[in-house]
């Protein structure tokens, strides 16, 4: 659990009124309230993808913003395995260990056909700018790190539905979901435990060393990347 920095010196205590309650902490993660510390249960809260799957549904196409401020198509993610997360920079503590282990991933498994892909659950104040600054703290690499803001519609439903992990604003899961080179969901583990980041790894390398097969023009991951975003606009008209 994490709360804004303004309220890191208050003093806090938590008391557990239900197994209900421990167990939607436990998927949730980290939590961002304006008002103090509190825990938001969203409806319809996704249930985390299992460790190890079979492939699962491919990822809905999708653009967002980049820290560099440059759109970012997901089918630019199209024969490459990739690694997503949702953070958001303004997290005092969960956060930043996430993106800890998220660096450590990239450097211990140096391939160019391996990326990672971080939506913020906090775009109205995590701005390419910002972005930009915190991919810098951890020496990321553009090319291989996207951190990503944009359209919360749009981030919430791809956090949602393809990476089957709860977004709302300054609420998320400290977990990683690994896509194969055809955009299936292939797994997740959390990325504050440190056995869990070892399995990640494994994980990774394993669908990275799965024959490469083409990666068809016709396949639905990648190739309508505005359809989530057009989507977005048709709901905002009047």
């Amino acid at each position: 659990m994490c709360v804004p920095a303004k309220y890191e010196k208050e003093s806090v205590r938590f008391i557990c009124v239900s197994w209900f309650c421990v167990v939607m902490v436990g998927i949730l993660g980290c939590v961002k309230s304006n008002q103090g510390p509190e825990i938001v249960l969203p409806e319809n809260t996704p249930v985390p993808a299992p460790a190890v799957m079979s492939p699962g549904e491919t990822c809905q196409p999708f653009v967002l913003t980049s820290q560099d401020d440059e759109p970012f198509d997901s089918k630019n993610l199209a024969g490459k395995v990739w690694m997503g997360s949702v953070f958001f920079a303004n997290c005092p503590g969960p956060c930043f260990r996430e993106n800890q282990a998220v660096a450590d991933i990239l450097r211990e498994i140096d391939d160019p056909d391996f990326m990672t892909v971080s939506l913020t659950c906090d775009p109205e104040n995590d701005t390419p700018e910002v972005l930009r600054r915190y991919a810098d703290r951890f020496e990321a690499n553009a090319e291989r790190w996207k951190f990503l803001t944009g359209d919360f519609s749009v981030i919430k439903s791809v956090a949602n539905e393809s990476f089957l992990l709860p977004a709302e604003v300054g609420v998320h899961s400290e977990r990683g979901v690994v896509f194969d080179r055809q955009g299936r969901l292939r797994g997740s583990y959390h990325l504050l435990q440190d056995d869990r980041v070892k399995l990640l790894k494994k994980l990774i390398r394993e669908v990275l060393a799965e024959e490469v097969s083409a990666v068809s023009d016709s396949d639905d991951f990648g190739s309508g990347g505005d359809s989530v975003a057009a989507e977005a606009k048709e709901a905002e008209s009047p």
